[in-house]
């Protein structure tokens, strides 16, 4: 049934490392051709498209913030200019972070503005970019990364994401019902906590914490929440669907 999928195109944003790599390369593979974004791992995105293209797949590079709203517009615009995709099918806005671990009595406006801007910001900067391209299209699907965090509240130390990405899902819920006249369809996959780059710095007693709170007993990968994005992304699976919110998070949260 994914074979609707072959000859759309795609934007992935933040698909440099992780989840967005692992969907990136998978898109690829089903035949999508595929907008890869990098910022600050250019060379890493710069690897994912060449990996595309070496299996047989379509895909371009492209770059710059997410937050900057002139940016996210270039962005999109590269993405769907000739020399890039020609147009726009799938959006996956997935580009996000926590920044820093600050604390309800410790944060400050600096990190405040930094982590909305990264994870709440940019979903909305690049959305209203890409919106027009899908409604020209004839509709499409949009598909945000939430989070467990944004669901239960977040660990010690992730309050301000937590938060942000609960605003999130708020605003995909908001545009589902704003976007369905044009046939565009807005979902969010929620991870749970996935071994990726995101965890690098997570201190290992917040990690083994959770894990004790998983009942499938270990981490999730960044391959494992790969499926719950295509699906989204697939009329034929998933055309029905619209303004809903997918966990991946091994039953570590069961709403």
């Amino acid at each position: 049934m994914l074979d609707d999928l072959k000859g759309k195109r795609a934007l992935v944003t933040g698909s440099s490392t992780g989840i967005g790599a692992a969907l990136a390369l998978e898109l690829g593979r089903l035949g999508v051709a595929v907008a890869v974004h990098g910022n600050r791992s250019l060379e890493a995105a710069e690897r994912i498209v060449t990996e595309i293209k070496d299996n047989g797949g379509k895909a371009v590079l492209v770059s710059g913030d997410v937050s900057d709203p002139k940016a996210a517009a270039q962005i999109v615009a590269d993405a769907v200019a000739v020399a890039g995709l020609g147009g726009l099918d799938i959006l996956v806005n997935n580009a996000g972070g926590i920044v820093e671990r600050v604390t309800n009595a410790g944060f400050d406006d600096g990190i405040y503005d930094q982590v909305y801007d990264l994870n709440v910001r940019s979903v909305m900067n690049v959305t209203k970019a890409a919106h027009p391209h899908l409604k020209q299209a004839g509709g499409g699907s949009i598909i945000n990364t939430g989070s467990i965090a944004g669901r239960f509240g977040g660990f010690g130390g992730s309050v301000v994401y937590a938060s942000a990405k609960a605003a999130v899902h708020s605003i995909s819920r908001n545009a589902a019902r704003e976007f369905a006249p044009d046939n565009i369809r807005v979902n969010t996959v929620a991870p749970g906590v996935i071994e990726t780059p995101f965890h690098a710095s997570t201190p290992k007693a917040t990690l083994d914490g959770a894990k004790a709170s998983i009942p499938l007993g270990r981490l999730g990968t960044a391959e494992e929440c790969v499926g719950a994005y295509v699906f989204l992304a697939s009329d034929q699976m998933s055309g029905y669907i619209t303004g809903q919110i997918i966990d991946v998070n091994g039953g570590q949260l069961m709403p």
